[in-house]
């Protein structure tokens, strides 16, 4: 029988977790290895994850529990954005709010697969939108004088697609 473990979301739900399913996140591995065989006893806590957000992360985790771990050499190689698995893409088909809660949450948890997931999506979600385009689907508002944006323009028009 597997050992489980129990974490603690931010606003006091316990999940009691596979501890090879926990494991996938290398902040709770750590912690597991620095407390020993008081993982029984002891709930770890994720006071930076809330039980909506933690359950998703361990829904990713139940179902990539068998994937092979990520190549060390992975930052070498070209990244893409449309190398997305079917089940992924149904995964991170959640509202804006949802989506940036994961990412922060794949990155405190230190789960890099799901923090590149989201990223994925959210470059996919912003590839071949303008500025104007990017901001609204983002909510973001335009701080900056005609003036400061045509300068900013001009120091980036390398980067311009022309």
């Amino acid at each position: 029988m597997s050992k489980t473990v129990r974490l603690t979301s931010s606003d006091g739900q316990d999940f009691n977790v596979v501890s090879e399913i926990a494991n996938q996140s290398v902040l709770i591995k750590n912690m597991l290895e620095d407390i020993g065989d008081n993982a029984d006893d002891n709930p770890i806590p994720l006071p930076n994850v809330s039980a909506s957000i933690l359950q998703k992360v361990i829904d990713y985790a139940t179902y990539h529990k068998d994937d092979p771990p990520m190549p060390a050499d992975e930052d070498s190689k070209p990244k893409s954005s449309d190398d997305i698995e079917d089940w992924d893409r149904e995964f991170m088909n959640v509202d804006q709010g949802t989506l940036f809660e994961l990412i922060l949450a794949a990155n405190y948890l230190d789960m890099k697969a799901l923090l590149d997931l989201g990223c994925k999506t959210v470059a996919n979600m912003i590839k071949g939108k303008t500025v104007e385009e990017i901001r609204k689907i983002f909510n973001i508002v335009n701080d900056f004088t005609p003036e400061e944006e045509e300068q900013i323009r001009k120091e980036n028009e390398w980067c311009e697609d022309r």
